[in-house]
């Protein structure tokens, strides 16, 4: 009997109608002999509802105990989704239960807004499956060492279900979204783009890091550490379509690397239009500035993506990063307070309208003179380019905000991605 894990995202979730189809979706599997446990996100747009109540009584929400609170109000969201579903596969005669993320329970550390999973116990789900019942657990949380509910991050349903999924060794874990899979890049920036079939897990994981938003980056990570076979899917198609033909739709994110994804150079665009530059001029250049600048970003449990740092001249140098537009503000403020008195800058200046545009492939492991190729096609529109960074299958860039649609469209049809190409 197979284990499956069903993930349901926010549109999935939009409405009493939906959730009855996800419900019928859910019965189906279960009747067909599979062992279901399905993670829901809440209700589309909950979350933002609850946190903007929030925000009207504290819009400064820095602190642990305010972090804390806005954990205990997020969480409620997929609690009365998974409820909801638990209810709604009960009238469609399933037997069915759901528990919160503390309730399974799913153990974290103490970082509210942010947390990661350390562990699952899995010992109540597998008795309720073994006693015929689907069980849903509520997504994107868990609960710290100290009893407190703690949250995963915007996104953290994806991570809770592969999580799951790799905790209890599950055959299958389908991620259904609102969209029918993986795409070569944004369907909605480039009408041409075309569904993968396969993607290969560091492909995924690159795309997801880079901005894609069809899985959580986390949700990849597990996906990979624990060899969980995953597929993405879309929710909106009929729930009663035979479960061979359900199976095989959408994009499977695969770990096998053959030939035919290796005829690919590049398999897809990926940008992100939520970054922002700062920059510290004329810092002392000495061993130890990197971390005097980026230890305390880092303590503020501040992400840092690409990372430029200048030839020295005459002893100073000038210092690049980019943050989640949603941190820029608490970085520059943070830089202002307590790196730039102790580094010697010169200035501080912030970009907050900047994006970064890549290519993904793993194909560019053996073919040269692709970051090459993408630097003369954004020349050729006219695109200057801010900041560089690589990988073994990735090229980045950092552009100005204006530019991203274009420099996606000119790379998605220099690279042959579009529809026509498609063999």
């Amino acid at each position: 009997m197979a284990l499956t894990v069903h993930k349901y995202g926010g549109t999935s979730m939009g409405s009493p109608e939906r959730i009855r189809s996800v419900a019928r979706r859910v019965a189906k599997w279960a009747r067909a002999g599979h062992q279901m446990v399905v993670v829901p996100s809440a209700m589309s747009g909950e979350t933002n509802r609850l946190l903007g109540l929030a925000k009207e009584l504290s819009p400064e929400h820095t602190t642990p105990e305010l972090l804390r609170e806005f954990d205990m109000i997020a969480s409620t969201g997929e609690q009365v989704s998974s409820a909801l579903l638990a209810i709604a596969l009960q009238a469609e005669g399933m037997q069915a239960v759901s528990y919160a993320g503390w309730q399974v329970k799913i153990a974290t550390d103490s970082s509210f807004t942010k947390a990661r999973i350390e562990s699952i116990d899995d010992a109540r789900v597998r008795a309720d499956l073994a006693a015929g019942k689907v069980v849903v657990i509520t997504g994107f949380q868990g609960v710290d060492p100290e009893g407190h509910i703690t949250t995963l991050g915007r996104g953290g349903s994806d991570t809770s279900a592969v999580a799951v999924a790799a905790a209890m060794k599950a055959d299958e874990c389908l991620i259904y979204t609102d969209v029918d899979g993986v795409y070569t890049t944004d369907p909605r920036i480039v009408a041409e783009a075309r569904r993968l079939k396969t993607i290969s897990f560091e492909e995924m994981l690159e795309m997801a890091s880079l901005g894609s938003k069809v899985l959580q980056i986390r949700s990849v990570e597990f996906a990979g550490k624990y060899r969980v076979p995953l597929r993405v899917l879309s929710s909106f198609t009929p729930w009663d379509i035979p479960i061979d033909e359900e199976a095989r739709s959408g994009t499977l994110i695969t770990f096998e690397e053959d030939e035919k994804m290796e005829q690919a150079v590049v398999s897809g665009i990926a940008f992100n239009r939520d970054e922002a530059k700062i920059s510290l001029m004329g810092v002392t250049d000495k061993p130890g500035i990197a971390f005097m600048i980026l230890g305390p970003v880092a303590e503020a449990n501040i992400d840092v993506d690409v990372i430029i740092q200048n030839v020295s001249h005459d002893g100073r140098t000038d210092f690049s990063f980019t943050v989640h537009r949603n941190d820029y503000a608490r970085t520059m403020d943070l830089l202002k307070a307590k790196v730039l008195p102790v580094t010697g800058a010169t200035d501080l200046i912030g970009d907050a309208k900047i994006c970064k545009v890549s290519i993904v492939g793993i194909g560019m492991r053996s073919h040269v003179g692709v970051a090459s190729r993408m630097f003369s096609v954004l020349s050729d529109e006219g695109i200057n380019i801010q900041m560089i960074t690589t990988s073994e299958i990735k090229t980045s860039v950092v552009i100005d905000e204006k530019y991203m649609e274009l420099a996606v469209r000119a790379l998605h049809k220099a690279f042959d991605l579009e529809q026509a190409a498609a063999a």
